[in-house]
């Protein structure tokens, strides 16, 4: 190696960064406490559409950032779960947005059923999604793995919950 090779590599400066995970964490936990409250009907809300801007950008920019940052911490598994999950906040965000016409379609469609059971498949996939990402934490702490196995059970749920609504055999 030359003399301006060896002091290129040695001027290189390592740029400290921040935990990103509690960014992550908290961005993914308040959306969903909000998402909830509104599934439970708290407070007679029925309707979730007020919580699209909490999933656009807590649930969804701010955890889809989260990962990117753990990507440049060198966290492949956080920056793998956070910026999926950013990108699930965001998905579903625009499943609630009326001006994607994702509804409108539904309603237009001659059986009233198939925007449940759409939903309740997309529920499915993202719990097949984080079974994996429970099976991955299984090296990792055991908070980590019990997240993981809670949310597994979680999207189980809300994917049973949506079959629930209309009877539609989807179960």
């Amino acid at each position: 190696m030359s003399d301006a090779e060896t002091s290129l590599v040695h001027s290189v400066r390592r740029i400290k960064l921040g935990n990103p995970g509690p960014l992550g964490l908290f961005s993914f936990a308040s959306t969903t406490l909000i998402l909830s409250l509104y599934n439970v009907n708290a407070r007679g809300i029925d309707t979730p559409n007020v919580v699209v801007g909490m999933a656009l950008f807590c649930g969804g920019l701010a955890q889809l950032l989260a990962g990117m940052w753990e990507f440049a911490t060198g966290n492949t598994f956080g920056a793998t779960a956070f910026t999926s999950y950013g990108a699930f906040w965001l998905s579903f965000a625009t499943l609630l947005i009326p001006g994607s016409g994702i509804g409108a379609a539904y309603a237009a469609s001659a059986d009233p059923v198939q925007e449940v059971d759409a939903i309740a498949i997309y529920l499915s996939a993202w719990m097949i999604v984080t079974f994996l990402f429970f099976i991955a934490s299984l090296r990792k702490s055991v908070g980590l793995t019990a997240l993981f196995l809670f949310l597994t059970i979680t999207f189980l749920l809300l994917a049973v919950g949506e079959c629930l609504l209309v009877d539609s055999g989807c179960i």
